[in-house]
């Protein structure tokens, strides 16, 4: 899918980035990205099975394949401040501190965008503040810090500091339970979306808890999923889910209604991905020697997805160490979902 336009929304594949590397120009096992403004994107690199090698890249998006530009790495494995044992998920508030989730540590590591160790906060337990596997991080209009903490069950909300402010969910599989919930994210009207990872589903809630609604359901047919991993919200109120278990990311509708499906396009190679070519000529022949190279085009375990204010939807992909951007064009008329 280059192209396609399903009711009244056009989807246009742009570019991707990234190619496997341990540092520099490129990403590993990347589990999460955040958006800031100048086209600056930082992405949550974690720990492989292999090799401890947690960090944060900050790089240019690029508009067209290419064009992106590596800025810096910071953050290292490590139990002590500005290190790293099991990171989960990045969020950026206003002023582009970066804020990451580590599930090993139990705690919220802070660092100022020039990569520089702020603070960090957590205490690992059950009680109200307390946490245990903390996953998906957001920020509300007020900078409020929306966690998933995994381990309870729960949804809970800090001031930016690490002062508690509220909580709601538990364990199970009924309607506003979870099993080990990862991904989040608001709308703009302060909605709140969970990505219920072991329940196979994304639950829509009202800022105070309550449930609304789920968008997708186990399965792996049309709009069905298995392990999301990830969510967003556009700003028309389309939601994209990162399906890990079927390596595709789904778009639906306000109304739950599945629109489309991406499986990955990224039919040419990115700009670092070409460099490694250059500088292993036997990489280079070896991938002539393929008859097909479509399934290097597709998502492999997309875990995280985030949209940015030119309309980009930006999915990172775990086994592929890159990014895959596609654009949603502004102007479109869809009487069938009220938008």
């Amino acid at each position: 899918m280059l192209t396609q336009t399903v009711y009244g929304r056009t989807y246009t594949y742009s570019h991707c980035i990234g190619r496997g590397t341990n540092g520099g120009e490129g990403f590993r096992y990347p589990l999460d990205l955040a958006l800031a403004a100048d086209n600056v994107v930082y992405v949550l690199n974690g720990p492989s099975e292999f090799m401890a090698s947690s960090r944060i890249t900050k790089c240019t998006l690029g508009s067209e394949l290419g064009d992106e530009e590596f800025i810096m790495d910071f953050g290292t494995p490590g139990d002590g401040d500005g290190e790293f044992s099991g990171v989960t998920s990045i969020a950026l508030d206003r002023d582009e501190n970066v804020y990451v989730s580590d599930e090993v540590l139990n705690r919220i590591t802070i660092f100022d965008k020039e990569g520089n160790f702020v603070s960090k906060w957590g205490v690992q337990g059950s009680g109200d503040g307390e946490i245990d596997r903390p996953w998906g991080l957001t920020f509300d209009a007020d900078e409020n810090l929306w966690v998933v903490d995994s381990g309870n069950n729960r949804v809970q909300t800090f001031t930016k500091d690490g002062k508690f402010l509220g909580k709601w969910g538990t364990g199970g599989s009924g309607e506003g339970q979870f099993n080990m919930a990862w991904g989040i994210a608001l709308d703009r009207d302060a909605d709140v979306y969970v990505a219920d990872w072991r329940n196979s589903r994304v639950q829509k809630f009202s800022p105070d808890g309550k449930y609304l609604m789920s968008f997708g359901a186990p399965g792996s047919g049309p709009g069905e999923v298995r392990r999301p991993s990830g969510v967003a919200v556009d700003e028309e109120g389309d939601v994209y889910v990162a399906d890990w278990g079927e390596n595709m990311v789904h778009a639906y509708g306000p109304d739950g209604e599945h629109l489309t499906t991406f499986q990955g396009d990224a039919q040419q190679l990115p700009k670092w991905g070409l460099a490694s070519i250059a500088a292993n000529p036997d990489m280079g022949r070896a991938r002539k020697r393929v008859r097909s190279l479509e399934r290097e085009w597709r998502f492999d375990q997309p875990a995280a997805v985030k949209i940015d204010a030119q309309r980009r939807i930006v999915i990172c992909e775990v086994q592929r160490s890159r990014l895959q951007v596609y654009v949603k064009e502004k102007d479109y008329v869809d009487p069938q979902f009220n938008l």
